[in-house]
């Protein structure tokens, strides 16, 4: 089987499997490449509600393909950034689904997703000090905000994997399930997601990456003030019945 990124979207999920099984599911330069794209596509699809990011079997991503990379530093590293940028960027709930090795560049990638499950034995682990390469500022400093400087530095600077356990403890994973059970929890928690007001995520998402400008405060007060989210929450809530929120993110 050739390296690959494999989509699909169902029941307004959307699940992006990376597919290395001979490496691990390691990253290689063709599949940094092609994830960009394919979030583009997928934030645009009004299907698409929340994404899953996982990896094909018993493993999540053991980082970069090394054995494909060039031995020129630019080249080498410049392919992971932008991945993990437009991640990071995807207007929707993300959440990084982990078994096995989340190392290096994959969990660059699980650390730009909003959050994290992890089955019971996962390792976890980011290791630029074992290849003498310096981590990007963005994604240093993401490091830091999920799990404090003190974490963050004995992760990057030996480069040693941590369990899942202490990955939870550090706030670098939100949840440990018990083995076989991670994909029901996903399922149960994403089908949650889905029903969700949009509105809410969507502000959510913009206000908690960073200071928000007063245009931006004022565009969401105008988008609350103007949907009929709020006033359908409260008559679902008072009437015990699910909500049905229509409001959806303006396409462009």
């Amino acid at each position: 089987m050739e390296p690959s990124l494999e989509h699909e979207v169902a029941d307004g999920i959307a699940t992006v499997v990376i597919r290395n099984p001979t490496k691990r599911n390691a990253m290689t330069p063709g599949m940094w490449r092609a994830l960009p794209p394919l979030l583009t596509r997928l934030a645009a699809d009004p299907a698409v509600r929340a994404l899953v990011l996982t990896g094909e079997g018993d493993t999540f991503c053991a980082g970069a393909d090394i054995g494909s990379l060039s031995a020129t530093y630019e080249k080498s590293t410049g392919l992971a950034l932008p991945a993990e940028e437009a991640l990071a960027a995807f207007p929707k709930p993300t959440l990084a689904a982990v078994r096995g090795y989340c190392v290096g560049g994959g969990c660059q990638l699980a650390a730009a997703c909003d959050l994290r499950f992890a089955e019971e034995g996962a390792r976890f682990g980011i290791t630029p000090a074992k290849l003498g390469i310096v981590y990007a500022p963005s994604s240093t400093r993401r490091l830091v905000e999920l799990v404090g400087p003190a974490t963050a530095k004995f992760l990057l600077f030996s480069g040693e994997l941590i369990g899942a356990e202490r990955a939870l403890r550090t706030g670098l994973v939100d949840e440990v399930l018990p083995a076989g059970g991670l994909d029901k929890r996903v399922a149960e928690f994403t089908r949650s997601l889905v029903s969700r007001s949009q509105l809410t995520q969507a502000a959510v998402k913009e206000f908690a990456a960073g200071p928000v400008e007063p245009d931006r405060a004022a565009y969401w007060r105008e988008q609350t003030r103007h949907s009929e989210e709020a006033g359908e929450g409260i008559a679902a809530f008072l009437e015990r019945r699910t909500p049905r929120f229509l409001w959806t993110p303006p396409v462009g």
